[in-house]
């Protein structure tokens, strides 16, 4: 981890943010695995600074839902929840499909400017290989169709549940396979969109997401075995 000097001028909300930042890093990478525990000193001894800003940030990860507290225990990672996850994608697609259907309803010529800058990325330019890249790419990707639709209430929602399941959905790009196959798979559904075949890209939305679930599934519980074995 990387260490925070606590006599550094940094306001305390400014402190509690970073200690924050990182702890969240810290888990995204695994070095936090699911099902650890761990105490507020122990993370304040780690980072040198005092236990204040750690459990700020503490409790503003626990209201994201990455740590849980046990009163006598300490803090523990959160536990892998798949039924949670499977809900979270469910939802992903009833919100991603809606914008679909709203986008091609719109007359000819009348698609916005991220349709534009979306397939100029995932249609117009040489592919790029590395998964991490990509993965961003790819998030950004759903939420620009979303936000596209021009409901402002519904892109809040969809950008909440991507920071929710952004843990688990990144892992879908450790192998080179998916990478081919999303470039693939968001290809096909903006020329639907962009040719107004609503059904069509409705279907193959759902498709990409539910393969995506499957593959996060399967390899997330490799990953976190083989993460174990490493500790």
């Amino acid at each position: 981890m990387q260490i925070i000097n606590s006599r550094s001028k940094a306001r305390p909300e400014g402190l509690a943010e970073r200690i924050y930042l990182q702890l969240k890093d810290d888990i995204f990478d695994f070095h936090l695995l699911p099902g650890d525990r761990f105490s507020e000193n122990e993370v304040a001894q780690r980072m040198d600074v005092s236990r204040t800003p750690v459990r700020q940030a503490l409790f503003w990860l626990e209201r994201e839902g990455y740590v849980e507290v046990h009163f006598r225990s300490g803090w523990q990672v959160r536990p892998f929840d798949f039924a949670y996850f499977e809900e979270l994608y469910d939802l992903r697609i009833v919100l991603e499909c809606e914008a679909v259907k709203r986008l091609c309803a719109r007359p000819v010529g009348a698609l916005p400017l991220q349709l534009e800058m979306l397939n100029s990325f995932w249609i117009d330019e040489p592919r790029l290989e590395d998964g991490k890249t990509v993965s961003l790419h790819d998030e950004q990707f759903h939420m620009a169709l979303v936000e596209a639709a021009g409901n402002g209430e519904m892109a809040r929602i969809h950008r909440d549940l991507t920071e929710k399941i952004r843990i688990i959905r990144r892992l879908d790009f450790t192998q080179i396979s998916r990478v081919e196959a999303t470039y693939n798979e968001h290809a096909a559904i903006l020329r639907a969109i962009l040719q107004h075949q609503a059904e069509e890209a409705q279907t193959l939305l759902s498709n990409h997401i539910a393969v995506s679930k499957a593959e996060v599934r399967k390899i997330t519980l490799h990953m976190l075995h083989q993460a174990r074995l490493q500790q």
